[in-house]
């Protein structure tokens, strides 16, 4: 009984206590508005799950301001739909669909592979894509879905694209790395010994991955620092957003989410102004780089996202679990 309460019940608690503070935030507070960016000819970015939501909208606005936009996902229909959409509202739109599941490692290489052989710049990388609440299951590589998916996927991706965007990256312009990860990282807690939740509760598997996107973002900004590299590191939280993302919380919770959602989640595009910023703003340059940011403002973050030797850890966790050196 002990077990169910510290394990599956105490998680799902403190989530959606922490869902209702969120919204309560998002409630008295004015919504960021995202000031007019540069165009971005000459550059390319890689948006994750960029066919829906708020990767969707970073795509749009991308393509809008003159980027070439390689939109990774799983669904190839709903991948070429989203460049259709694009292309209708900025007919001259560099965009287009490559398949990538963060699910499966050899997808994210076979990925990393075809977009090397382009040799394309890359500017932008946006870890848009994400799972959140879903049923107990495995990756194709046997690790935990959410730390498999909205973690170790993006972080085979941005390791195997480091070079890319540090050759791409200049003194004036660094290249970006932008993880979209959640308040929910507060609550998460990392076991380095059971990363793969031997007592699974979706809710504490959820929160794991978010507080390992803040650790891996953290300690990746200050790698890039460190050796001088001309690649910035930044973490998002887009706030709560009415998107498919929360079909998946309980069920009496998930009766009242859809009038919930209208009247205080924020829309996609009020979710992706932050990402863009963080993506795009000229003045996020030199000191100001990196760090965590929500609603347009730079944020503090849990204290573990700062424990120095847990992000190193995790790291190197994380690179003996995918076999890099």
């Amino acid at each position: 009984m002990l077990t169910f309460v510290r394990c599956y019940l105490l998680p799902a608690i403190e989530l959606y206590l922490m869902g209702l503070w969120v919204l309560l935030g998002q409630l008295f507070s004015k919504t960021f508005r995202l000031p007019e960016m540069p165009r971005q000819e000459g550059k390319v970015a890689i948006v994750t799950g960029g066919s829906r939501g708020i990767g969707f909208e970073v795509a749009l606005h991308l393509a809008g301001l003159g980027a070439r936009v390689i939109i990774g996902g799983r669904d190839e229909q709903e991948g070429l739909s989203a460049v259709a959409k694009i292309r209708e509202e900025h007919r001259e739109a560099k965009v287009e669909f490559e398949t990538l599941d963060l699910g499966s490692m050899q997808s994210v290489r076979h990925f990393v592979q075809c977009f090397k052989e382009r040799n394309l710049p890359l500017n932008i990388l946006v870890n848009n894509a994400g799972i959140m609440l879903v049923p107990e299951g495995r990756t194709e590589d046997g690790f935990e879905l959410h730390f498999g998916v909205n973690y170790l996927g993006h972080f085979l991706l941005t390791w195997l694209l480091l070079d890319n965007l540090k050759q791409s990256g200049t003194l004036d312009c660094f290249s970006r790395v932008v993880h979209v990860s959640s308040s929910a990282h507060r609550i998460g807690e990392i076991k380095l010994n059971d990363l793969n939740s031997e007592y699974y509760s979706a809710h504490a598997a959820y929160c794991q991955s978010k507080l390992a996107q803040l650790l891996f973002s953290a300690h990746l900004q200050k790698a890039l620092r460190a050796g001088a590299f001309t690649v910035s590191s930044f973490a998002v939280d887009p706030g709560m957003v009415h998107t498919a993302l929360y079909r998946h919380i309980w069920a009496p919770l998930r009766l009242a989410q859809g009038v919930v959602a209208q009247l205080l989640f924020w829309t996609p595009k009020e979710g992706a102004a932050t990402v863009l910023y963080a993506t795009l703003s000229p003045a996020l340059e030199g000191e100001r780089a990196g760090g965590y940011w929500a609603n347009g403002r730079r944020q503090m973050t849990s204290p573990q996202t700062s424990d120095l030797r847990l992000q190193r850890s995790l790291w190197e966790t994380s690179a003996r679990m995918l076999g890099l050196q």
